[in-house]
């Protein structure tokens, strides 16, 4: 989403880093080029007003002129102003005095609202918590069916009634969730417009049954300056105390995901990141910031990657690999690992300098599965022991697999190499020539 908006900063901050000496009117060429990079991410005027504001009125001054290095205390201002604009910190979902915690979910039809409820039961599910799904959308047919199927996918129980009225359910939901020992109640409602007077006032009649602790709004992301608008109608019948954003892996040009919650006053407590059921992340201001200015994510990388990757399994891979006896078996398996984490072009704009270096490089996940079936058309001894792989045997996994025998062996050449790789980094060797690299241990060494 943010791509664009990180290369036109990219641009501007490096004529910045260009200069030794920046006087005040290399600074307004440098914000002009900030507001016309928002201006152009549909990010709410208002917002990009009070925010060029804020950065000149620092940037202009001797917080820059008297620092060592101008163009990078310029960047470090917008950095800093950025996460500002963003909330300044996370915002953590409210701990009520006694379970469990009521959360409602409003917004738009189509934002998103039904699978966003969904998601949420599987995080918090996976921080411990005994979540409870409440169906109380009765005016879309298929809702409650998407969100039964969804709660038998991740294990959590959905409360339904088909024939009765949203608040019943409510009333009749929060009993099931006492009875069932729940700890949080998750309540999905219809999706409305801001200006239908009628389908508001049902929902207002909803938060009062249920009396939630948190009430989150679920704005699309791609609908750009039009997700404020949405916010600030839902903000007059409800009280809203949080926003999650949603498709914000979609190629919208980011906008909303800037200006909501400066706009609204509300905080962002989640963004939708993908459109499996796993894909949802806690907004931290700051590592976004730091995403869209191209400084990477790395904290965000490593939570995902000891989210998904099993400890045991690590340590035998690693051992593995300093034993130089790691095959394609173990390869495949760390394939399947990988691929747990999300798009590789997402895991790659986590990485500094991603969005500068790699903006015309293209992460093909098509690619990375045609590698995979190209291991998985292998027999297992041939994955242990890629030598006997000859011609023939290359055309019968070359016709397993959809693939030509040329593809084959472009697999097999680039393990090879990794292989050699790794022999090196086991021997303590610099596998990267040019690359000064700290030496290594090797705390999986052959008893």
């Amino acid at each position: 989403m943010f791509e664009s908006l990180s290369a036109r900063l990219d641009t501007v901050f490096h004529q910045l880093r260009s200069k030794g000496r920046l006087n005040e009117d290399d600074v307004n060429v440098a914000l002009r080029g900030v507001r016309m990079a928002l201006l152009e991410a549909d990010v709410n005027l208002s917002v990009v007003k009070t925010f060029i504001a804020r950065v000149g009125e620092r940037a202009v001054g001797t917080e820059v002129t008297k620092s060592l290095t101008p163009g990078q205390q310029v960047i470090k201002i917008v950095h800093e102003e950025l996460i500002v604009t963003l909330g300044e910190e996370a915002a953590p979902l409210l701990r009520p005095a006694a379970p469990p915690l009521i959360i409602l979910m409003v917004g738009l039809q189509g934002s998103g609202k039904t699978t966003t409820a969904a998601k949420l039961a599987k995080h918090l599910k996976g921080k411990g918590k005994r979540p409870l799904l409440i169906a109380a959308d009765l005016q879309r047919p298929a809702a409650i069916d998407q969100l039964e199927t969804l709660g038998g996918k991740i294990g959590v129980q959905v409360y339904a009634e088909r024939k009765s009225k949203p608040t019943k359910v409510v009333r009749a939901g929060l009993r099931a969730a006492r009875d069932a020992n729940a700890n949080v109640v998750i309540i999905d409602t219809a999706g409305r417009l801001q200006i239908d007077t009628d389908l508001m006032k049902e929902l207002e009649a909803i938060r009062k049954v249920a009396n939630p602790h948190e009430t989150l709004l679920v704005l699309d992301a791609m609908t750009g300056q039009e997700a404020v608008n949405v916010a600030q109608g839902f903000a007059q019948y409800t009280d809203v105390t949080g926003l999650i954003l949603t498709k914000i892996d979609g190629d919208a040009r980011g906008g909303a995901a800037i200006s909501a919650r400066e706009v609204t006053q509300v905080p962002v407590k989640f963004v939708g990141t993908g459109e499996t059921i796993g894909d949802l992340d806690v907004f931290y201001p700051d590592r976004m910031a730091s995403r869209i200015l191209g400084m990477g994510d790395v904290l965000s990388l490593i939570e995902k990657v000891e989210e998904t990757y099993d400890q045991e399994e690590a340590e035998r891979a690693a051992r593995k690999i300093f034993d130089s006896t790691f095959n394609l078996e173990d390869f495949l398996e760390q394939f399947q690992q990988l691929k747990k984490m999300g798009p590789l072009q997402q895991l790659v704009g986590m990485l500094p300098g991603a969005g500068s270096a790699l903006q015309n490089v293209q992460v093909d996940d098509k690619q990375l599965a045609r590698v995979e079936a190209i291991i998985r058309s292998m027999t297992p001894s041939e994955r242990r022991n890629p030598k006997t792989i000859n011609g023939s045997r290359k055309r019968r996994i070359a016709t397993g697999s959809g693939t030509r025998p040329q593809d084959v062996n472009g697999v097999l050449k680039q393990f090879s190499q990794a292989q050699k790789m790794m022999k090196a980094m086991a021997g303590g060797k610099n596998p990267f020539p040019g690359i000064s690299i700290p030496d290594m241990q090797r705390p999986y060494k052959k008893r």
